[in-house]
């Protein structure tokens, strides 16, 4: 939610399993699903991206298979990863933490 505040873009997004909220991954310019991590301590997230069920606690920096979250389970499948469509930049690749 803070990318698209900001006009921002994401290369995948994530959700927090306490709470709810949606961020973006680590490898994404603005890294907010970590931020968010650091500024509650909400520990566990989930992979928002269709097809993914994974999660990861940030404590243990360990991923794990868990029970499904309340719907949605990710992002709409037409939403293009990164995204959003239209804001992503062409040398995205070269913004990307690694």
């Amino acid at each position: 939610m803070e990318c698209d505040a900001a006009g921002g873009w994401w290369v995948h997004l994530r959700r927090c399993a306490q709470c709810g909220h949606i961020g973006c991954c680590d490898t994404s310019p603005a890294q907010h699903a970590t931020a968010h991590f650091r500024e509650t301590g909400h520990p566990v997230i989930q992979s928002f991206e269709p097809g993914e069920e994974w999660f990861w606690d940030y404590t243990t920096a360990e991923g794990f298979e868990g029970l499904a979250l309340a719907a949605p389970g990710s992002h709409p499948e037409d939403q293009p990863a990164p995204g959003p469509a239209g804001r992503v930049p062409a040398d995205w690749r070269a913004h990307l933490h690694t």
